[in-house]
């Protein structure tokens, strides 16, 4: 899901990602919505709001939508070093961190959100993390994917649908047929399981709360466990054929 790069990547590994990951990128989404009344996992939203904010004088608040894309950005920026950085010396661990730390923040923000009273106090705090952690997820499956699956927003998904489902009116050859077919297969199942993990979010929050999160970390493990238990079934699989 997680080791393969560019190239290297099948439909399977994107469609596997895409959809662990979009379904991640939901319930993030609506816990954001409902415990702090912020979209957390876009920044596309936060840019008109400034412009708004600035227009009407209202400085303070400009400058907290204008953070909210900053914190985007930084988690994207520091998913992308970490990333790299890991990668020269050890490349099958340059996806664990940044999962690993999304993870950590999602976890910190559930357990300590409510105890220091930062929902109603200091809410933004918690957007700004969640805007953290979902700019290290979108920035890690971008490169990962080579820019072929995004999971943390739907504009480019819907722009990108609406394109493809045009041209298979044009593109009649089986080759180019085919490829649109498994892009507009990948593209429905990214936008299918966002919404599952909207809807399951908003059906949990009602019992959890900002513990919500949680569910979150927990499929984030799963990735993790189970690309390491591919790994060494491959490892294992190649090491029986050279005996």
């Amino acid at each position: 899901m997680f080791r393969h790069k560019g190239d290297n990547r099948t439909f399977i590994h994107n469609l596997r990602l895409a959809t662990l990951l979009s379904f991640v990128a939901g319930l993030v989404n609506i816990t954001g919505v409902l415990s702090v009344k912020t979209l957390t996992t876009n920044v596309t939203g936060h840019f008109a709001y400034f412009a708004e904010e600035v227009l009407k004088k209202n400085y303070l608040a400009a400058i907290t939508f204008f953070v909210f894309t900053i914190f985007f950005l930084i988690g994207s920026f520091t998913s992308s070093f970490i990333a790299e950085f890991v990668s020269k010396k050890n490349p099958r661990l340059s996806h664990v961190i940044p999962i690993s730390l999304e993870m950590i923040i999602l976890i910190i923000i559930g357990v300590f959100g409510t105890q220091f009273n930062l929902i109603t106090s200091e809410g933004k705090l918690i957007a700004f993390f969640m805007l953290f952690a979902m700019g290290i997820q979108n920035s890690l499956v971008t490169n990962i994917s080579r820019s072929t699956v995004r999971t943390t927003h739907l504009t480019g998904l819907f722009t990108d649908l609406g394109i493809e489902l045009a041209q298979l009116f044009f593109y009649k050859k089986t080759e180019d047929a085919k490829r649109l077919k498994s892009n507009i297969y990948l593209r429905l199942s990214i936008i299918t399981f966002f919404f599952m993990g909207c809807f399951l979010g908003g059906f949990c929050y009602k019992f959890l709360e900002i513990k919500t999160l949680f569910i979150a970390a927990f499929f984030l493990f799963i990735a993790l466990l189970f690309d390491y238990i591919r790994l060494k079934f491959h490892v294992i699989k190649r090491k029986r054929l050279h005996h």
